[in-house]
């Protein structure tokens, strides 16, 4: 049974304020009074299907944004981002399919990208070079060497903000989390376990099939070597296909390994490990559905995230979440609230906060939005830091980049700590980078 604590008393008793947490300007959508349009920020938001278009709702519903373009390569889903726009802003979007119609655009200021993973970097390291700011869905990269490439990108064009979309870098509840312990109230944390569970069917067997008439498929695939259309490729289906996607680890495990890289206090691994496979069904779904990646790191500290795609049994009654070990006790947080237990392994806290900002549940029940989005604008307007610089942003990504280079090769891999690369592993280090459609490589 879970033993409730006043909020305000617990954290009292712990020794954290709201003062301790320096972020209250994070967390108010409408902090700084009406806004006149010389302090707007204008915004093309790229992909439109389900996370493009709350960027697009999230955005317009910012009284210092103005959606000024949605941008879809298939016209099927494109007007779904007007209707995120509707009575939010006073001008509707503009519709373009071709991103760089938005980077030629000097009134745009920033653009945020919601599209397949492969477009991620390529289309980010872009817009930095036509001076916008940008705010890139994870995984920020589709492989190391693109986030590498990207944190150089911004260092080169150093006063532009690029944020990543682990929107969990601006929940009150991880900063109190955090400066919990801080206080030592599990005294010093040595282990981190994460984990995500879902039900996702099988996908079937592909088929080579004529591009659709909504679809520019050229310009789909972008920076990846060209294939036949199939299938199984598009709207969704991609994220299982190393061509395009990072599998569940970088689709979901990203938010979980994300937060417990931040509490542990740590960067990159000295080792990484990885089990599982696509155990669940038979199909041509490349990655895996059953994964477990463990990843060690100086100081004698250890991460573990467990993806099961295909099995939505729980862990501590939630599908996600991160469990915080130490030696006085443990923290688990679910991007909702977290639990504190004593070193018997009674729970002795509980904080639940469903702010009306942050609180946009999807349909697993987690916060998605709201708050992340505002900070981003927030700092754009200089109005404070970005709560997910896009350095600490790639190190959270390349954790999961290692973990499925190792299963893909059945190696233990073995790291530099001061940037992550693999040591010693000719056939890892293939991994690392990809080769490019010529013509599109990405360029700082």
């Amino acid at each position: 049974m879970f033993v409730e604590m006043n909020r305000r008393t617990f954290i009292k008793k712990a020794g954290i304020t709201g003062a301790g947490l320096g972020v209250s300007t994070m967390f108010t959508n409408r902090a700084f009074g009406k806004a006149v349009p010389s302090e707007q920020v204008i915004m093309a938001v790229a992909g439109m299907r389900g996370r493009g278009r709350k960027l697009v709702r999230w955005f317009a519903e910012n009284e210092h944004c103005h959606v000024k373009y949605v941008i879809d390569v298939d016209s099927r889903f494109i007007t779904r981002g007007l209707k995120e726009a509707e009575g939010k802003q006073q001008r509707p979007p503009e519709t373009i399919k071709d991103f760089r119609r938005a980077l030629d655009d000097k009134d745009v200021d920033a653009i945020a990208i919601a599209t397949p993973d492969h477009w991620h970097a390529p289309m980010a390291i872009e817009a930095l070079k036509a001076g916008k700011h940008i705010y890139v869905e994870k995984p920020c990269s589709h492989n190391p060497a693109e986030g590498e490439l990207l944190v150089k990108a911004q260092n080169k064009y150093s006063g532009l903000i690029v944020q990543m979309g682990n929107q969990r870098r601006s929940r009150e509840s991880c900063y109190e989390m955090l400066n919990l312990i801080k206080t030592g109230i599990i005294g010093r944390v040595y282990c981190a376990k994460t984990w995500y569970t879902k039900a996702r069917g099988p996908i079937g067997f592909a088929k080579d099939i004529a591009v659709p008439d909504t679809l520019d498929w050229d310009l789909w695939q972008g920076p990846a070597p060209r294939r036949p259309y199939n299938s199984l490729i598009h709207p969704y289906e991609w994220h299982w296909f190393w061509h395009w996607g990072t599998g569940e680890a970088g689709n979901n495990g990203t938010h979980e390994i994300d937060v417990a890289r931040w509490m542990l206090g740590v960067d990159y691994p000295t080792k990484a490990v990885s089990g599982g496979g696509r155990l669940h069904y038979n199909d041509d779904w490349e990655a895996f559905d059953t994964q477990w990646v463990t990843l060690e790191f100086p100081g004698d500290k250890a991460l573990v995230w467990e993806g099961r795609s295909c099995n939505p049994v729980t862990q501590y009654d939630d599908s996600r979440g991160i469990m915080l070990y130490g030696t006085k006790g443990a923290i688990a947080n679910n991007g909702r609230y977290y639990k504190v237990y004593d070193d018997k392994g009674e729970a002795v806290g509980k904080d639940d906060i469903k702010s009306k900002i942050d609180f946009d549940a999807d349909s697993s029940g987690i916060a998605l939005g709201g708050n992340h989005q505002s900070n981003f604008i927030s700092a754009i307007r200089g109005k404070g830091k970005t709560s997910s610089p896009i350095d600490e942003g790639h190190k959270s990504v390349l954790l999961c980049q290692l973990g499925n280079i190792a299963q893909r090769t059945g190696d233990t891999l073995h790291c530099d700590p001061t940037n992550g690369h693999i040591l010693n592993n000719p056939e890892a280090q293939k991994l690392w980078s990809r080769s490019y459609e010529p013509g599109w490589e990405p360029k700082i």
